[in-house]
């Protein structure tokens, strides 16, 4: 029941963060929306000391404004690709070793993926390599395993 609330509340903050909207009936459909995902998901109870709580709000704030500055940052890069006249898109496919122990770890790997401007997770391998489908496939592959690397240590920082 712990897990499926921390999930709940997870996936609700992140809503917030990237709708930016505090109105209550955002509030409710976040909620909604965060605890149909912990249903889809299915958690595994992990225990988490109290102790480790601190550390990991911290660096869940870290990681939320970690991939606001990315989504703003990739947004400008798209703005600039569409608006250019010559639209220099070079659109293709690349595979992104996600490198988590827990499908949540993954699964949210995907997402801060996906919710940047420019990329998308098409699919998830068994071996979970995550095939990313971007519009600027060169510049997107040059970054991604870094990004991955900071998305991973930053990830398991929290749940781990």
């Amino acid at each position: 029941m712990l897990a499926y609330l921390r999930l709940t509340l997870i996936c609700w903050l992140i809503y917030l963060a990237i709708t930016a909207n505090i109105e209550p009936s955002n509030l409710v459909i976040g909620l909604l929306i965060g605890g149909a995902i912990a249903v889809i998901l299915r958690p595994v109870s992990q225990p988490m000391s109290l102790s480790r709580l601190p550390l990991a709000l911290l660096n869940l704030a870290r990681y939320t404004l970690w991939l606001g500055v990315d989504i703003i940052r990739n947004g400008i890069r798209v703005a600039r690709i569409v608006l250019d006249p010559k639209l220099p898109i070079r659109p293709g496919i690349i595979a992104i070793q996600a490198g988590m122990k827990s499908e949540l770890g993954v699964a949210l790997s995907a997402h801060a993926i996906t919710v940047t401007p420019g990329e998308q997770v098409v699919e998830i391998g068994d071996d979970g390599v995550m095939y990313t489908h971007c519009l600027d496939v060169v510049t997107s592959a040059e970054g991604a395993e870094e990004a991955q690397r900071k998305r991973r240590a930053m990830l398991q920082s929290i749940f781990e």
